[in-house]
């Protein structure tokens, strides 16, 4: 057995003249090309699939290899799997080749076995080099041209893969670095196999989701759940880069914001422990991509009130140049190609990089002195109540039950609020969930309502610009009923929320 440590990304054709010529500047060991047939296999009701098994028969030359993957990690790209491979004669899988402990504990080989049938096919030319890195290490570096085939349909494959064959994982994200300084790869979290089994489903592509509690137990130090957190953010972000590559959905940009929210906060949570020193490069990479999604909040604003030709503004006279000059302003906003062209940038792609390297390396520990690495070896528990109790402290304080709050300051506060909601991420996992439940709803409700409230901004922004005083004065008066009517429902809901007894101890 062995485990496949490698990076995966994907890339256009064109893509090949910039890598042969970063390769010519490498330390090149061996070199080799050829086409690789690949048949993968499961049973009807998918039972490999069920359990993150792979299986597959490759041929190259007069050469058959027996492939079982199971169950590994990913994290931003890096792949991680055990891997078994047996010689065999034919395309026809045989499970007896591998041994009994690659088996999920109770799964029953004969009876897969008899089920087997071919599910789809990879058929690609694979130039492959072995390059030795300055450290010592070795690394594989393919680059895959073909198709994946099922079912009468067909998909393409180019895709470029680093894997370590000897040495220091950090090697991998050394040439990857390297790879990526002129741009026109993105970071892979689908396997061939993962796209097989989409295409033989004839599957879509996955669904939005929103931003999940981070999976935490109390048994866990700080540190683990330091950890266990970044990675939840980075995959959440992964997994909707890919959706807006596939489908271009604004929702999956939303998301990946959320994420960049979480990974912040994360670094601010610990912050006590862990020296901004230990992170400032990366705080400062992933400042400048929120910088670069921060018009998000006004192009749902827009898309909200341009929704149904217009209907929110149907009842004012201006309805039409309002319009006009709000769809100005969106073709003003970055564009679909715009936010491709940035996902396969350099900058972008080497944060990617940099942000897994840092959490898969320990980054921080070079920077601990034992104070800090007694406190994150400590338990999660106590750090968290006394982190949700500053938190919860900090939120009284800017929404006091008995201060009146307008426009302004709701939306000034709107930042702190986020802040506030995703901590709990982090944590929440920890207390009882009907409790949680119900501290949060109102204020997820005063979110919203905030929210409600920023969809508004555009038109602010537009109100001086009205020439005709009588159309001026009824936008004024239509955004103040608005206002007002949503800052009643928002007060009631902070006063609920405040009344709230917190769910931790």
């Amino acid at each position: 057995m062995e485990t496949e440590i490698e990076l995966k990304f994907f890339v256009s054709p064109e893509f090949s003249s910039q890598l042969l010529h970063k390769i010519a500047e490498a330390k090149i060991l061996q070199q080799s090309s050829r086409k690789l047939g690949n048949v993968y296999f499961d049973t009807p009701d998918q039972i490999l699939r069920q359990h993150d098994i792979g299986l597959r028969v490759r041929r190259f030359d007069d050469v058959f290899v027996q492939t079982l993957k199971t169950a590994g990690r990913v994290v931003a790209g890096l792949h991680q799997r055990p891997e078994y491979n047996a010689e065999t004669t034919s395309t026809e899988p045989n499970l007896a080749l591998h041994p009994a402990d690659a088996w999920p504990e109770g799964f029953d080989v004969e009876q897969v076995q008899q089920q087997l049938s071919p599910l789809f096919s990879t058929d690609f030319e694979r130039q492959q080099w072995l390059i030795a890195m300055p450290d010592g290490s070795q690394v594989e570096l393919a680059f895959d041209q073909g198709d994946v085939s099922a079912n009468g349909k067909t998909t393409p494959i180019c895709e470029v893969e680093l894997e370590l064959k000897s040495g220091q994982t950090d090697a991998l994200f050394t040439l990857a670095r390297e790879l990526c300084a002129d741009g026109g790869m993105r970071l892979g979290n689908l396997s061939k196999a993962a796209r097989g089994y989409r295409l033989a489903a004839d599957y879509q592509g996955d669904a939005v989701k929103p931003l999940e509690f981070v999976p935490v137990t109390e048994d866990e130090s700080v540190e683990a759940v330091f950890v266990k957190t970044l990675e939840h953010a980075l995959g959440h972000w992964h997994y909707h880069e890919q959706i807006f590559s596939e489908r271009q959905e604004p929702a999956a940009l939303e998301q990946i914001f959320q994420a960049l929210g979480l990974i912040r906060q994360t670094l601010v949570i610990f912050g006590g422990m862990i020296p901004r020193r230990a992170s400032a490069l990366l705080r400062q990479e992933l400042q400048w991509l929120e910088g670069e999604l921060d018009w998000l909040d006004e192009a749902a604003s827009i898309d909200a009130l341009l929704a149904e030709k217009g209907h929110a503004l149907k009842k004012l006279n201006a309805r039409k140049e309002l319009m006009k000059q709000l769809e100005l302003r969106q073709s003003e906003l970055p564009d679909t190609q715009e936010i491709l062209e940035l996902l396969e940038s350099a900058r972008y792609c080497g944060l990617l990089l940099d942000l897994s390297r840092w959490i898969l390396s320990r980054g921080w520990q070079p920077f601990l002195d034992d104070k800090s690495r007694s406190r994150l070896a400590g338990g999660i528990k106590a750090f968290s109540d006394s982190t949700l109790s500053r938190s919860w402290q900090e939120l009284v304080d800017v929404f006091p039950a008995e201060r009146q709050l307008n426009r302004i300051d709701y939306l000034d506060q709107q930042p702190r609020l986020v802040r506030n909601l995703t901590s709990g991420l982090s944590f929440a996992a920890l207390y009882d969930a009907e409790k949680r439940r119900v501290f949060r709803m109102p204020w997820l409700d005063l979110l919203r309502g905030i929210e409600d409230l920023r969809q508004l901004e555009p038109i602010h922004a537009l109100v001086a610009g009205q020439e005709d005083e009588e159309d001026r004065r009824q936008l004024e008066k239509w955004l103040t009923r608005k206002e007002e009517s949503l800052i009643h429902a928002m007060d009631q809901t902070r006063q609920m929320g405040i009344e709230l007894l917190p769910y931790w101890p």
